[in-house]
């Protein structure tokens, strides 16, 4: 699809009818969040490239960091169980990241029978590094909004967030 088939495509709202009127019409506002998943897709592919990952080792690794910023540690079987990937599947992921610098293995603090996976302080200054731009230009934008905008757009993704995790017939 070239340039101008996909600005069509995105004026006609795909699969969604054409309603005419209104600044801001319903199908221009899903057009912008598609379009915003597909700049973070490619942001992702673009991380997960220059930092040498996996699409699921990228995502364990800001599971990890999330964990650690909440005070948290996880466990590798938590791990396996979040990304739904097997035992084994677990256990070949956290050997790369261990591997690569980017976590490791430690004595549980609450069950010392468990083993932790942590994060290192070399994987938060690699992805804050990376992504501390691009983040604090989303932050921006975010600031931009006066509290009032920024309760509906929260409204927005919170319900839109909602309707595609219901299950098919029950909204």
């Amino acid at each position: 699809m070239d340039a101008s088939e996909e600005e069509e495509a995105r004026s006609a709202g795909y699969w969604y009818p054409t309603v005419v009127g209104g600044p801001a019409e319903s199908v221009d506002v899903l057009n912008e969040l598609r379009r915003y998943r597909e700049s973070t897709t490619t942001l992702r592919s673009k991380v997960r490239q220059d930092m040498g990952m996996g699409e699921k080792d990228l995502l364990a690794l800001r599971m990890l960091l999330a964990a650690r910023s909440r005070g948290e540690v996880m466990r590798q079987q938590e791990l396996a169980r979040r990304l739904a990937i097997t035992a084994a599947s677990t256990s070949a992921l956290v050997d790369r990241l261990v591997r690569d610098g980017y976590a490791s293995r430690e004595a549980h603090p609450e069950d010392r029978r468990s083993i932790a996976v942590v994060p290192t302080a070399h994987a938060e200054r690699e992805v804050r590094d990376t992504l501390q731009d691009m983040h604090r230009r989303m932050l921006a934008v975010a600031e931009a909004l006066s509290p009032e905008e920024r309760a509906v757009v929260n409204r927005f993704l919170r319900d839109l967030n909602h309707s595609i995790d219901a299950e098919p017939g029950t909204l």
